[in-house]
């Protein structure tokens, strides 16, 4: 199931998987192709089919006309539920081949089957989509995928939404609900797991196995609901949660329902972000959060369970240059806090782990730079898989610079988070600790950011 900004490991053959039901996944195309076409509305990755929909061009939405990399209008366009629409009706399918060429440094010790231990040429994925608005409320985007390296055919993508319109805090607002099958594959912003760089990868190229559960660990092992708004074209607040199918409904759609198990109960997802123009482009900064008790392996025979608690900030700009090129740049940092206590009583780990095993720590940090030339060629440079942690004899130094740092950054977009939440997690401060600190900042933030607001008379309506 590899697919763009997938985070997840490549797809595998099930055994007892019933290949029949895969027909049953193309039949159920055209019966929302159908849907589409009895609504015949007038008013609602790059997806000819929204480009169709929109008779904008594919660059209108895509940063260099391809790939999920958005623009504002594309952002838009998402956050509106895919309703956007220039035309009564347009055919809602598209389809996209992805193939590689991949060296690495050393030959790999064991590479996939069929494949050299370097220097491969690989056909990665052939996807379908279905994707379009139905009348001014309903949109969606379901992609359907073939794995070209593990030779499996699975469900990919899926975000279905239901959106209106309205006024909130004398703004114009969006309110949206997302039925997804991956936390943040709903997000609009670069930045976060599902849709960021690199936008596409694959299963031929070795991987690292560390990554904290919500970079795609996930992804199409979940079904989830989340509601949002979208105020002012600057303000977003989204939360829900997320539930894990049957075993059986997972084989049915081509996905490996024991990795890496299943949620117990519901797990939250909490997502903020702000919006606002700087620098010649548009600005964004944001945090999300998502709690997860899991049974590794759906094996419940413990009674325990592994906990996850991930807390992630992003921060992105972009600016679109007089020649029509655009600059980009994306961060991303996740502070992971897990409790693996059902897969050290399960031994899942290892037989001679440490008594401590169960409690680990992971921090991620990611960034990329892209230049795109005249919508057609980019090139993006990206950094990863850093881990920052601040020494007790810094801390008093560092401390009042990354004060003022942080209240500038606060005051040109209004959320205080860079660089003041990376440094605190290299503090090692405790996950109940690094919550408190962060709402305290935050609550005095917003507080201050209100009464600018209201002094200059921005919330008049």
């Amino acid at each position: 199931m590899r697919h763009p900004g997938s985070r997840c490991g490549s797809a595998i053959r099930l055994p007892g998987s019933r290949p029949s039901a895969l027909l049953w996944i193309a039949a159920a195309l055209p019966v929302f192709l159908g849907l589409i076409a009895l609504s015949l509305s007038k008013p609602a990755a790059a997806v000819p089919s929204f480009a169709d929909q929109t008779s904008q061009p594919c660059q209108s939405c895509h940063v260099g006309g391809f790939g999920p990399h958005l623009t504002p209008y594309g952002r838009e366009f998402k956050l509106n539920g895919y309703t956007l629409r220039a035309k009564p009706f347009n055919v809602p399918l598209a389809a996209m081949v992805i193939a590689s060429f991949t060296h690495t440094r050393r030959d790999q010790t064991e590479p996939p089957d069929r494949f050299k231990p370097n220097n491969n040429l690989a056909f990665d994925q052939a996807s379908l989509f279905a994707a379009g608005g139905v009348g001014r409320h309903l949109g969606g985007f379901v992609q359907l995928t073939y794995d070209g390296v593990a030779r499996h055919v699975a469900w990919d993508n899926v975000d279905l939404r239901a959106v209106t319109t309205g006024r909130l805090l004398g703004n114009d607002a969006v309110f949206g609900l997302s039925l997804n099958n991956s936390p943040t594959v709903q997000d609009a912003w670069n930045t976060t797991p599902t849709w960021g760089f690199p936008f596409t990868d694959t299963a031929v190229s070795p991987t690292p196995d560390a990554a904290p559960l919500i970079d795609g660990a996930l992804a199409q092992q979940t079904l989830g609901l989340t509601a949002y708004t979208w105020i002012g074209q600057k303000f977003y607040l989204e939360a829900g949660a997320y539930s894990s199918p049957s075993a059986s409904t997972l084989r049915w759609l081509g996905s490996d329902p024991t990795d890496p198990g299943s949620i117990k109960g519901l797990a939250p997802y909490a997502r903020i972000a702000f919006q606002h123009e700087f620098g010649g482009g548009t600005a964004e900064v944001g945090g999300f959060l998502l709690k997860a008790a899991i049974d590794p392996g759906r094996d419940r025979s413990s009674g325990q369970h592994d906990r996850y608690t991930d807390l992630g900030l992003d921060a992105s700009w972009q600016r679109a240059l007089a020649s029509g090129d655009i600059v980009a740049l994306n961060l991303r940092s996740v502070h992971e806090r897990k409790d693996l206590r059902a897969s050290c009583a399960l031994g899942r780990l290892g037989k001679d782990v440490a008594a401590d095993c169960a409690r680990v720590r992971l921090d991620e940090l990611r960034g990329d730079l892209s230049y795109t030339w005249r919508g057609k060629i980019g090139a993006t440079l990206g950094l990863f898989r850093i881990r920052m942690q601040i020494h007790a004899d810094l801390e008093k130094l560092l401390a009042p610079v990354i004060g003022a740092v942080s209240g500038v950054v606060a005051g040109l977009v209004g959320v205080p988070v860079v660089p003041l939440m990376p440094y605190m997690q290299g503090l090692d401060m405790r996950p109940t600790e690094l919550v408190q600190t962060l709402g305290v900042v935050v609550s005095i933030a917003s507080l201050v950011l209100t009464a600018s607001l209201i002094k200059f008379g921005l919330l008049d309506g």
